[in-house]
C-alpha cells in the first residue's frame, strides 16, 4: 500500500477552529471512502503547548516547528485566525514555512492564513484568495501578490488558497479530487452533506458594500437621499443638478471623494438594497428590480452576476428567510 500523504496544518494561538477541523474531517472521510489510509493529518504548532483557538477550544499539536518533522510533508496548509492580519509572525515560523513549502508537493492557506505565507515571501508573483474582509489589506500590504477577492478557491502551480472559514472544506475536497479522483471526492461531499462544487464566489456572503456615506457633508446628504429613493432616475445629470453643479464638476468631485463613479456607486447601492429585499423572501426578482431602480429584471440579473457571481433567483434560494 502506498505511503499515506502527510497533510500538515499550521495553527497559531487564536486560530479559527473550523480552519483546522474542517479540512481534517474531509481528509479523514476520504480515508474512509477510499477504504485505506490515504492521508495522515498533522497539526503543527509553534511549540508543543496547547493551541487555544478563537472559540476557546484547545488543540494539541502533533509536531512543533522547533522540532524535526520526521514525516515528509506532502501538503502544507496554514490555517487562518481572526487576528492574522495584525499578527506579527516570529522569524522562526517564517523560516520554517519557507523551508517546508519548498520541499512539499503543494502548499497553501485557509482564510487569513495567507498573511503568514505572504510574510514568508511565498505568495509573490502568485494568484491567491483569502477572506473577503481582509483581501484588500493583504493586496495593499503585499503588492507582489494578485488577490482574487471573489474566489472560493484558487490553484496556482503548487499553491492552493481558500477563502474564508468554510471554504477550507472546499479546498480540502478539491485536493481529494486531485489525489483520489472525482468519484471519491463526491462520496466525501455526500457524506459530509456539503456541495461538491459551490456556485458563485465568496462576495455573495460579503458585507463590504455596506459602507457609510463618504466625502464632504453635501455628498453624504446626497448619498443618503439616493439610498432612500432608489427607484428614481439617478443619472449624473440629475444628481449634479440636485447639488447645483455641472455634470463634469460633479462627476470629478464624486469620484475624488467617494472613490468610484456616481453610476458605479448608485448601482452598488441598488445591488445591496436588492440583496436585502431578496433575503427577506417576500418579493420575486422582478418586483425587486422595480423597487430598487433597475430598468428591468435582466438589468438586475446582470448587476448581480457582476457583483456577486450568482443570479438573483439563486441568491434568493440560498439566502432568503422562509416566509
Amino acid at each position: 500500500m502506498p505511503t499515506p500523504r502527510t497533510v500538515a496544518i499550521v495553527a497559531v494561538d487564536g486560530v479559527q477552529l473550523l480552519d483546522v477541523a474542517g479540512p481534517l474531517d474531509v481528509f479523514a472521510e476520504a480515508n474512509r471512502q477510499a477504504g485505506k489510509s490515504c492521508y495522515q493529518p498533522l497539526v503543527i504548532g509553534l511549540s508543543m503547548a496547547p493551541i487555544r483557538s478563537s472559540s476557546g477550544v484547545q488543540l494539541l499539536p502533533d509536531r512543533a516547528i522547533g522540532r524535526a518533522v520526521q514525516e515528509s510533508i506532502h501538503t502544507l496548509l496554514v490555517a487562518g485566525a481572526p487576528h492574522a492580519a495584525d499578527f506579527a509572525p516570529p522569524a522562526a515560523l517564517l523560516r520554517w514555512l519557507s523551508e517546508q513549502a519548498r520541499r512539499a508537493r503543494r502548499y497553501g492557506s485557509i482564510c487569513s492564513g495567507a498573511f503568514l505565507l505572504a510574510a514568508a515571501g511565498l505568495l509573490d508573483g502568485r494568484r491567491i484568495t483569502t477572506h473577503w474582509a481582509v483581501a484588500k489589506r493583504l493586496a495593499e500590504r503585499f503588492p507582489a501578490v494578485t488577490v482574487e477577492e471573489d474566489a472560493l478557491y484558487v490553484a496556482d502551480r503548487r499553491l492552493r488558497t481558500a477563502a474564508g472559514v468554510t471554504a477550507g472544506l472546499d479546498l480540502a475536497l478539491a485536493l481529494v479530487e486531485e489525489d483520489l479522483g472525482r468519484s471519491v471526492a463526491m462520496k466525501v461531499a455526500s457524506q459530509l452533506v456539503m456541495y461538491f462544487k459551490r456556485g458563485g464566489g465568496q462576495l455573495q456572503f460579503s458585507r463590504s458594500g455596506e459602507a457609510a456615506p463618504a466625502g464632504r457633508s453635501a455628498l453624504q446628504s446626497l448619498q443618503r437621499w439616493v439610498a432612500a429613493h432608489l427607484a428614481e432616475d439617478h443619472s449624473v445629470t440629475n444628481l449634479a443638478a440636485r447639488m447645483r453643479l455641472s455634470p463634469r464638476h460633479f462627476a470629478r468631485l464624486f469620484r475624488g471623494e467617494v472613490g468610484m463613479t456616481p453610476a458605479a456607486w448608485v448601482e452598488s447601492v441598488r445591488v445591496q438594497a436588492a440583496r436585502e429585499r431578496l433575503e427577506q423572501g417576500g418579493h420575486a426578482p422582478k418586483q425587486v428590480a422595480a423597487l430598487c431602480g433597475f430598468s428591468n429584471v435582466d438589468h438586475l440579473r446582470r448587476a448581480f452576476v457582476q457583483y456577486l457571481g450568482v443570479t438573483p433567483a439563486e441568491y434568493r434560494r440560498r439566502h432568503a428567510v422562509p416566509v
